[in-house]
């Protein structure tokens, strides 16, 4: 049985981005007779608000993006991840790790190809007693191998990544106690049986580490497909600030049809703007017509 899932942040109200997803996810699902998981991803107490999650779940359901099972939020996981935690110490993975914000951003900093900083590994090797000397707070890192993860995306095709090259070792765990994002989704996943995950292309450079993070934790791995960005008419990627793109604001005119046939249009399922719902699509769901490349939201396209 395939099982896609879709698992929002209720950080703010979805925009036409996290619908985006959400839509090709659930079509994904859908048009092989598969389940869909919604799990709501709320690691971040400071930002995650009860009434967001509320407005998500509504928007979902007025978008006919409905789902077969609701997994646990991430807030209340912690024993899960503590134990996966509890597996990479036992093969001696884990190491505290001090540096500071300013440490970590310094100019002589080896960055990977998408600008993220890539960990040095100044704590990697710290003996018991320099470890001593050190504040309390600190994060928990993962040593990973000089290895390269290769594994082809169902849209994005064969992709390739240095784990050494291009991440270093990563944070598992934050200096707060919370679970970072790499090792809290791999868990989740696994636990929900999901089979299949569609999310955007943003995230297609942490698919290696993850698949990695599958295969010590001894899970079982979904096949990934990453999906175009939506982005503004200035190039930025679509965000939670851009209020007249988000679903508080479209649904005080548009109907939801009107949403999802938009999508599908930008994307390359239907040939013109129409309004049209989830199920009429996954009839005849096809990711060969799905483009590839970004998408520029340009502000005449959100005229009706």
């Amino acid at each position: 049985m395939v099982r896609g899932r879709f698992a929002p942040s209720p950080s703010g109200r979805m925009h036409l981005g996290n619908v985006f997803s959400a839509m090709l996810a659930w079509l994904s699902a859908r048009s092989k007779g598969g389940q869909i998981v919604l799990r709501v991803e709320d690691l971040d107490p400071a930002r995650s608000k009860p009434a967001f999650v509320a407005a998500i779940l509504d928007d979902l359901k007025w978008l006919g993006l409905d789902w077969d099972e609701r997994a646990e939020d991430q807030s209340r996981r912690g024993g899960a991840y503590e134990a996966a935690l509890n597996r990479l110490r036992e093969m001696d993975l884990l190491y505290p790790c001090y540096c500071s914000r300013d440490q970590l951003h310094a100019a002589s900093a080896p960055h990977a190809s998408d600008g993220r900083i890539i960990y040095a590994g100044t704590c990697r090797g710290l003996t018991a007693q320099q470890r001593a000397l050190r504040p309390p707070t600190r994060c928990l890192r993962v040593r990973v191998p000089d290895d390269t993860v290769a594994f082809t995306d169902g849209l994005q095709g064969p992709q390739s990544l240095s784990l050494q090259g291009e991440w270093g070792d990563f944070i598992v765990r934050r200096a707060d106690g919370v679970a970072a994002y790499q090792l809290a989704v791999v868990v989740d996943d696994a636990a929900c049986g999901v089979t299949e995950v569609v999310r955007g292309r943003d995230l297609l450079s942490s698919t290696p580490v993850q698949l990695w993070l599958y295969r010590v934790l001894g899970l079982t791995p979904p096949s990934f497909t990453h999906v175009p960005m939506l982005l503004s008419v200035d190039g930025r990627r679509l965000s939670k600030r851009d209020r007249a793109l988000d679903l508080g604001e479209l649904r005080k005119s548009w109907p939801p049809e009107k949403v999802i046939g938009l999508l599908a249009w930008r994307c390359g399922l239907i040939d013109r703007w129409e309004a049209v719902s989830p199920a009429e699509l996954a009839a005849d769901f096809d990711w060969r017509r799905v483009r590839r490349e970004d998408i520029v939201m340009e502000l005449p396209d959100m005229t009706i």
